[in-house]
């Protein structure tokens, strides 16, 4: 299972998926509707790395990150 956490503003609890790789996982993410607008805005680290690509597999016990946009002052 993939742990996905949904940082900031997406206010989500983390949940468990089971996919092979981020395209799967977005797959996934598409169905929760809380997550239309942050799919496309958010970057996204796997295991504390950020990736530039959803051509990444995925093993048991990763930890997928949503980082949205944030604003700072």
């Amino acid at each position: 299972m993939i742990r996905v956490e949904f940082l900031g503003p997406i206010g989500l609890e983390a949940q468990e998926f089971d996919v092979k790789n981020l395209n799967e996982l977005k797959k996934e993410l598409q169905k929760i509707k809380e997550l239309e607008s942050w799919l496309e805005l958010s970057a996204i680290a796997v295991n504390d790395e950020l990736v530039s690509t959803l051509e990444i597999d995925l093993k048991d016990g990763d930890r997928v990150v949503l980082l949205p946009p944030v604003c700072g002052g």
